[in-house]
């Protein structure tokens, strides 16, 4: 499955927009990393833009092991002939799975998807709605505050640095970097000139 393909799925399965632009961003630091890595772009965006796609339809709230999200979105990847890399991935983003993250993609997609979803909470209660002004300081200052961004677990932000061997203050400017590149596609331009 290429990027292109992967992106009209997710918009197929997914009509909200804070979800796809969640999805987006998870794949600008994805693809971000393949780089550094030296790994496939393609199927790093891939694992990126669809860790979520089946979250409106089976959200799982009950956190069940082999249904619901993000299991029934892997059937219908692997109906497709999408890598076992890839499915095993996204598997692995959900701890209630129990699926190991034993790649560098699995290690990666879940080490930041949801630092994505707190850098997002961070700019857009900046006054300027903006990621291109916003600092890993102020991204680590504001998971110490419990209140903030309630959903986003900061134990998986902190385990996800560790699993993936990085410091967390530059884990956490590298990918606010990869979304400062992607800043209009994920909605996180705001108010700052370009």
């Amino acid at each position: 499955m290429n990027r292109t393909e992967a992106l009209k799925l997710m918009e197929d399965w997914t009509t909200n927009p804070s979800l796809r632009n969640h999805m987006k961003s998870v794949e600008a630091a994805m693809v971000a990393y393949a780089r550094h890595f030296g790994e496939s772009e393609n199927d790093w965006a891939v694992a990126g833009l669809l860790h979520d796609f089946d979250y409106e339809r089976y959200p799982n709230d009950a956190h069940a092991a082999d249904a619901e999200h993000p299991a029934e979105g892997v059937r219908h990847l692997r109906s497709l002939g999408v890598s076992d890399e890839i499915c095993q991935a996204i598997l692995g983003h959900a701890h209630y799975t129990g699926v190991a993250r034993e790649t560098r993609m699995a290690k990666t997609l879940f080490a930041v998807d949801e630092l994505c979803g707190l850098i997002t909470a961070a700019a857009l209660v900046r006054p300027s709605k903006s990621v291109l002004d916003l600092e890993a300081s102020s991204v680590k200052k504001r998971m110490k505050d419990k209140a903030f961004a309630r959903g986003v677990s900061r134990e998986d932000v902190i385990l996800g640095a560790q699993e993936l061997g990085v410091e967390l203050e530059p884990h956490i400017a590298f990918v606010i970097e990869a979304m400062r590149a992607r800043a209009d596609e994920i909605g996180l331009r705001g108010t700052v000139a370009a």
